[in-house]
């Protein structure tokens, strides 16, 4: 499975771009990609444009949403797991024709010259802004580091502008000039002929690869691209709950792009640090306590590890090897901050393998007079009837 691409980069934005901004490039998306202008295509060609489209849809879906767009921009896919969809598929867009489907979200406004308004320009204007690429690198974390949220300091080595040419990448300012191709517009315009009529078409200009702008006398430090490689420490905080393999996103901290263009990410992998005496399972947490037999038929008190530390617990006499005590709430707090799981303790009797002859006389005393046989009729009776029902 591909993995997913930014929502920002899908639809060609940056991080602080405004509800307009949002509307337009999916706009701009749904025109391009709709299943509607693909129905004369190959297989291929309406395969694409179906995945292009859902994937504009579903990012639509959630950089149009306010609380879906602040949880994304501080945990990354995994704080709108699942809410992305919403009901009907990306809120049903794919489901609608190209007409409604802009009738709904845009009032229908500036699409003349047709139902889908191919008479005119398609054409954007304006340099192409270009992105830093994303830097990926691994925490590891404890059970008590998850369990309490915490910051961790992080070195990377990213682009970052160079200090020479102050990332422009040419000697002085004079030294960049208007591509003359595009004439800095980063785009050059291809008329076709087609069923619909004339279509104007935009493509990125060759010369200049979309930025607009061209560098006659290259840096000498940074051969041109505006760019430095240096060792940087980031502060990250993690938040209460995460989980193995979940990943977290800082905006804007990863390699910077040349020429004043927008930084990418840095994404952060959670790796879980293996507890040696507390399993984890989603929210709720696991521990094993071996109690003698003696402790196991008088009753005893046990201390449990949790990850707030030692905690007491009573067990009553006559406790049975394999019985599940749950302590509510000492699990791990849900990332979402909706509670935490619970701690699940399971109680193992020892049974020694050797005795001494003093010992082994007290038993079969025990056994003489019958306290050691298993009696359905005695105070356990609920406990054969809750094994009998595993055959």
């Amino acid at each position: 499975m591909a993995e997913k691409r930014d929502y920002y980069e899908v639809l060609g934005l940056q991080k602080g771009a405004s509800e307009d901004d949002i509307k337009q490039a999916y706009r701009k998306a749904a025109l391009k990609w709709h299943p509607d202008r693909w129905v004369s295509g190959t297989d291929a060609e309406k395969k694409t444009a179906e995945e292009k489209f859902k994937e504009a849809s579903e990012a639509y879906s959630v950089l149009s949403d306010k609380d879906k767009r602040a949880r994304y921009d501080q945990f990354g896919f995994a704080g709108v797991d699942g809410a992305a969809g919403g009901a009907g598929g990306f809120s049903g867009f794919e489901s609608m024709g190209l007409d409604d489907l802009l009738k709904n979200i845009f009032g229908g406004f500036g699409f003349g010259g047709g139902s889908f308004g191919f008479g005119g320009s398609s054409s954007g204007s304006g340099s192409r802004v270009l992105r830093g690429r994303d830097i990926r690198t691994r925490v590891r974390l404890t059970l008590e580091e998850i369990a309490n949220g915490c910051t961790k300091e992080v070195t990377i080595e990213r682009s970052r502008p160079c200090p020479d040419c102050n990332g422009r990448g040419a000697r002085s300012e004079s030294d960049v000039k208007t591509c003359p191709t595009c004439k800095g517009r980063g785009q050059v315009e291809h008329a076709t002929n087609s069923i619909f009529g004339r279509m104007m078409t935009t493509s990125t200009c060759p010369q200049c690869n979309g930025e607009g702008r061209i560098v006659t006398n290259p840096c000498s430090k940074c051969g041109g691209t505006g760019l430095v490689r240096k060792r940087e420490t980031v502060t990250v905080r993690i938040p209460a709950g995460v989980e193995n393999g979940m990943q977290l996103t800082m905006r804007g901290e990863g390699h910077s792009a040349p020429r004043g263009g927008v930084n990418g990410d840095l994404l952060i992998v959670i790796e879980e640090v293996e507890n040696a005496q507390i399993k984890r399972d989603g929210n709720n947490l696991f521990c094993t306590k071996v109690i003698s037999v003696a402790d196991a038929i008088l009753g005893c008190e046990v201390t449990i590890p949790t990850i707030d530390g030692g905690q007491k617990l009573r067990l009553a006499p006559g406790t049975q090897s394999g019985h599940v005590e749950k302590l509510r709430g000492k699990g791990m707090p849900s990332v979402n901050g909706y509670g935490r799981g619970d701690l699940y303790v399971k109680i193992l009797v020892w049974i020694p393998r050797k005795l001494d002859k003093q010992s082994k006389e007290a038993v079969e005393r025990m056994k003489a007079i019958g306290v050691t046989e298993p009696d359905p009729n005695r105070d356990d009776k609920a406990l054969f009837e809750k094994e009998a029902q595993y055959f």
